[in-house]
């Protein structure tokens, strides 16, 4: 892949950027430097001292043309173009293309001004000011126009051109991801047809004979269910996806019996929302798995839910052995971190710590709504054919 074959341009890693920064300033400085020194050329005077000259000239400039070039590529583009706001992004943009105009032109009648009867003879300052182009507010101001027009137009596309490369990167690993997932899931699936009708006939022979065990098989029908026909989907309702959670719980509560204590609070407001498939259940599974299967004694499982400002709040706690047997971590946890950091960029925070007798998780996601004309229906428990 382009970004990680060229982390140069692309990597997110401190030391390139300030290396790709520093090389960004240094050209820009040298082009500028020997742009601005052919000045002399062209009116007779000695070329050397008007070359030093500009090349000091122009790494004072640097100061408002980097000013505006992060002020754009940090705070206006990512805080009002990529949001959409285009009123304020232009209203900021030309503030900023003002002050940064202003900076220079003072810079223009104090620095430059001596840096140049510094490098150069007097006659060469008079010749100019005989000419009617010393330096003078009015000028430095629209050099600095000229200037904060070239530097910000060029450090805005190059943002935005890698922003939208990345969020395209980004997109084509998330449909190769997809379509691997669903590969593997096909060559690993059995006949739906056939797996219903077979969970049928189990517990249609246990519905007497064995009632928890016929709970037990329309608790797994409901998982596997919603695993087949919804895990392909981008997004599902976060009522369904509870729902998912509750099955898997009730169907740990009846393997355990009276030995584990669940305590479970869900959000009463999860109709109107939408979520990936099969985020959240890999967490409430590392519980069983990797927590309570380790105690002997007492175990238990803690899991929170709630709704604030359109954001799921999870807190996940379960206790395990002061020395387990296997760290509570794996594949499992490892891919819904990475589906979460491919499906909500910059719309999640993760916290997990694995303390000695106890793991806890705690996950902020922000929803999507589920658009009006788009009404959720739960259905009632039913174990029938596919």
């Amino acid at each position: 892949m382009m970004i990680e074959k060229y982390p140069f341009l692309f990597s997110d890693s401190r030391r390139y950027q300030l290396a790709r920064h520093a090389s960004y300033w240094l050209f820009w400085m040298v082009f500028q430097g020997f742009l601005y020194s052919f000045v002399a050329v062209r009116r007779g005077f000695l070329y050397w001292p008007r070359l030093q000259s500009s090349f000091v000239e122009s790494l004072i400039y640097l100061i408002p043309h980097m000013f505006l070039s992060y002020m754009l590529i940090y705070f206006v583009i990512p805080r009002y173009l990529l949001k959409q706001k285009y009123f304020a992004t232009i209203v900021w943009v030309l503030f900023l293309f003002f002050l940064s105009a202003l900076i220079s032109s003072f810079l223009s009648v104090t620095l430059i001004e001596s840096t140049r009867l510094y490098f150069m003879s007097r006659d060469y300052i008079s010749a100019l000011r005989d000419d009617g182009k010393g330096l003078t507010i009015f000028l430095g101001l629209m050099a600095g126009f000229r200037g904060a027009i070239t530097i910000g137009g060029i450090s805005a596309a190059i943002k935005l051109m890698k922003h939208w490369y990345v969020k395209e990167q980004r997109n084509l690993i998330l449909q190769k991801e997809n379509m691997e997932a669903q590969l593997k899931v096909l060559k690993a699936q059995i006949h739906p047809h056939f797996l219903f009708n077979t969970l049928n006939n189990i517990y249609s022979y246990t519905h007497n004979s064995s009632p928890a065990a016929s709970k037990m098989l329309m608790e797994l029908s409901d998982i596997l269910r919603y695993i087949l026909y919804e895990g392909d989907q981008q997004r599902v309702p976060l009522s369904k996806e509870l729902k998912l959670l509750r099955d898997y719980i009730e169907l740990e509560q009846l393997r355990y019996g009276n030995k584990l204590e669940v305590t479970v609070s869900y959000p009463s407001n999860a109709e109107q929302y939408t979520i990936a498939p099969l985020l959240l259940l890999p967490f409430v599974e590392n519980c069983f798995k990797h927590g309570t299967s380790t105690m002997l004694e007492n175990p238990w499982v803690s899991l929170q839910l709630h709704i604030s400002n359109d954001t799921l709040y999870m807190k996940l706690l379960n206790g395990k052995a002061e020395q387990p047997v296997a760290h509570q971590s794996g594949i499992g946890l490892q891919n819904v971190k990475e589906r979460l950091r491919l499906l909500y960029p910059g719309e999640h925070d993760l916290q997990i710590m694995n303390e000695p007798d106890v793991f806890i998780v705690n996950l902020k996601i922000k929803l999507e709504l589920i658009p009006a004309t788009q009404p959720v229906i739960v259905k009632e428990k039913t174990l029938t054919h596919a």
